[in-house]
């Protein structure tokens, strides 16, 4: 194991406890960096002061706004500079914020505005169509807030709603008192038997994201992380409380993109960045490039690489890639070093956490043998606290005082983690999550579907694609590119199947449940339809 690191130890040292909430952290690091570059996003350019400042005006936009303390903001926009200008303005108020998915759509839309219970909704003026095809007459919104464009770019579908573009703040408030524990944030992920479960994120989970993954990565006074990941996951999320506590500054891309990547590290000086497992393929598979070599970047954050690709990777381009385990319910409980790698293992139990491979009454199963990763975390409200208004699923998850990941894992003697597969039905794509349920939904409303079943198979970019199984009702019939037509605008683009394929019937048991696991086992057949062997381009 790693040894104990003054890295580490020098955020806890400079906040105590009662000081691990966000608040604290931008009047402390204001003070400390002053007008040192914090933040790097979509032309605007702010720093550690400005941040701070930035909090307390928004929080009084809030406040005007009617919110109170404990309501919740929905946030559904893509990499922009008022994403973060919102987080951080809720969290100064106490206000609970609700980042969604920009390319949630449909059954997924609806349900975490519902869940969520947010009383206004901010939204990018170039998603507003997805409004649409949603309900929102059956959600508690009461005003929406337009971001980046005029009010009247609102769609019919608002007519009984208050639209107004998203106003100016210019009052400062004080912070609210919230302490570490206190709700931060919802982060939704996808659902895996089920509707997609909102993650209660305290105040103290993200001071420790950003001490722990800092460690980590080496993070120091004056880096430059630059991430092409989306601010409404937990990883970007990460990137900026990295930053903020360590005096860098964190760059933020519009999106990833295979040809712009490299350049874009090159002009924005970046020293750290970050990548999910699918990306690394897509990267190696264009030709050399000088910029490959002209960049200042010596890590990357590049959980779940195949081993395979590790070495060509580093040895082309220079960046040491780090794995490690970290969802948006727990923090980074397993980790990778420069000087402590083994390609295609996580790593090792950081300390301030521990993790327990388990059967499946958790019992602790021996080194070498599969089971379930659960975990948990000494420091307190280190990890999230429950999922948003579902205490069923959240008695489930946190059951025996542990967290179930539902990510089958092998430990080995030196106390390495390799993952092995998904206990959980869920699909990983290109480093999105998919809920197979929600997907299904939408297929079996299609009028000629009798039963779907949706699940992962292998793809070329190191992660899973997305296949149906289909039985249609008698007498029906439905061409493969009419269903995948079905989805599009009923559910997030990456969540759409590739793959199709028409069946009789689908294996089940006696009591009619659709036996995914004989589906898995098969496979691609040569009756399997590929969208993309098609031809067929989706709609974003």
């Amino acid at each position: 194991m790693p040894p104990t690191s003054p890295l580490r130890l020098a955020p806890a040292t400079a906040f105590p406890p009662r000081q691990r909430t966000v608040p604290d952290m931008l009047r402390r690091q204001a003070d400390k960096f002053g007008d040192r570059l914090l933040f790097d996003c979509g032309g605007a350019r702010w720093s550690f002061r400005e941040m701070r400042d930035i909090a307390s005006r928004t929080a009084g936009l809030l406040g005007a706004a009617g919110m109170v303390r404990g309501d919740r903001l929905g946030i559904f926009c893509a990499n922009r500079p008022e994403l973060m200008r919102l987080f951080l303005g809720c969290a100064w108020a106490g206000i609970v914020s609700v980042p969604i998915n920009a390319a949630a759509r449909g059954l997924q839309l609806q349900h975490m505005l519902g869940n969520s219970g947010a009383r206004i909704l901010a939204i990018d003026a170039a998603l507003m169509a997805a409004l649409d095809a949603i309900d929102l007459a059956a959600l508690p919104l009461e005003r929406i807030w337009v971001i980046g464009g005029p009010a009247d770019s609102a769609t019919r579908a608002l007519a009984t709603l208050a639209v107004e573009a998203l106003p100016q703040a210019t009052r400062d408030v004080p912070p609210a008192e919230v302490g570490p524990g206190d709700l931060l944030t919802i982060l939704y992920t996808s659902g895996t038997t089920g509707l997609s479960k909102g993650v209660c994120c305290p105040h103290a989970q993200y001071f420790w994201w950003g001490a722990y993954t800092g460690w980590q990565l080496g993070v120091r006074e004056g880096d430059i992380l630059h991430t092409p990941l989306p601010l409404f996951h937990t990883n970007a999320l990460n990137c900026f409380f990295q930053a903020l506590l360590h005096g860098a500054t964190q760059v933020v891309e519009t999106r990833f993109s295979a040809s712009g990547f490299w350049p874009a590290l090159v002009r924005s000086g970046a020293t750290v960045t970050y990548l999910l497992g699918a990306m690394v393929p897509m990267l190696l598979s264009r030709p050399p490039s000088q910029a490959e070599r002209s960049h200042r970047v010596r890590v990357a954050l590049a959980p779940g690489v195949p081993a395979n690709y590790q070495a060509e990777f580093s040895a082309r381009t220079g960046v040491t890639l780090l794995d490690g385990f970290g969802s948006t319910e727990s923090n980074l409980v397993i980790a990778s070093f420069e000087h402590d790698r083994k390609p295609g293992w996580m790593g090792r139990r950081v300390p301030g956490f521990d993790a327990r491979v388990v059967d499946g009454d958790d019992n602790e199963v021996a080194d070498g043998e599969p089971g379930e990763l659960i975990v948990r975390a000494d420091e307190p409200f280190a990890m999230a606290t429950a999922y948003f208004s579902m205490p069923d699923k959240t008695v489930e998850a946190w059951r025996n005082l542990w967290l179930h990941t539902g990510d089958r894992v092998v430990r080995d003697a030196d106390g390495y983690f390799r993952f092995v597969d998904r206990m959980k039905d869920a699909i990983r794509r290109r480093g999105e999550n998919i809920s197979s349920y929600e997907v299904e939904q939408v297929l079996i409303r299609h009028p000629a579907v009798a039963l779907a079943a949706v699940f992962p198979v292998s793809s070329d970019l190191a992660e899973d694609e997305v296949m149906a199984a289909i039985a249609l009702k008698d007498g029906m019939r439905a061409a493969e590119e009419d269903l995948v037509r079905f989805c599009e605008g009923k559910m997030s683009y990456f969540a759409v199947p590739r793959f199709v394929e028409l069946m009789p019937a689908l294996p089940c048991t006696e009591n009619g449940k659709v036996q995914k696991f004989k589906l898995r086992e098969r496979g691609r057949t040569d009756a399997t339809w590929d969208r993309e062997a098609a031809g067929i381009v989706l709609k974003r």
